[in-house]
């Protein structure tokens, strides 16, 4: 019986040489040079893990939770590096589903 987990290894270290991986790899080495776009990013992130932390937790949204979320989103959505960074998560999203559906064919298949 073959190891699924072996072919998934080897999967993830060829996603890493893949041109949409190292675009991803670049922008994010590039936002991290600009210490003040750096900074409100992880701010962004921060503040997004501690709201999907929340709703894990079926915990309620305090009223300002979002609109905090919101106004760093609108802080951030201009700033040249991070609109970068955002391009190439989503030409690896893009990928992603790519590889997802090819996974899943076999599942879709089945059930025709």
């Amino acid at each position: 019986m073959i190891n699924i987990y072996d072919t998934a290894n080897e999967m993830a270290e060829n996603l890493q040489k893949t041109e949409q991986f190292e675009a991803l790899k670049h922008a994010f080495d590039m936002l991290k040079l600009d210490a003040v776009a750096y900074g409100l990013f992880k701010q962004f992130q921060d503040k997004q893990l501690e709201l999907q932390q929340k709703q894990a937790q079926g915990l309620e949204f305090a009223p300002d939770d979002l609109s905090k979320l919101q106004e760093l989103g609108d802080k951030i959505k201009d700033i040249e590096p991070i609109k970068e960074l955002i391009q190439k998560e989503q030409a690896l999203a893009q990928l992603m589903d790519e590889m997802n559906a090819i996974i899943s064919k076999p599942i879709a298949d089945l059930y025709r």
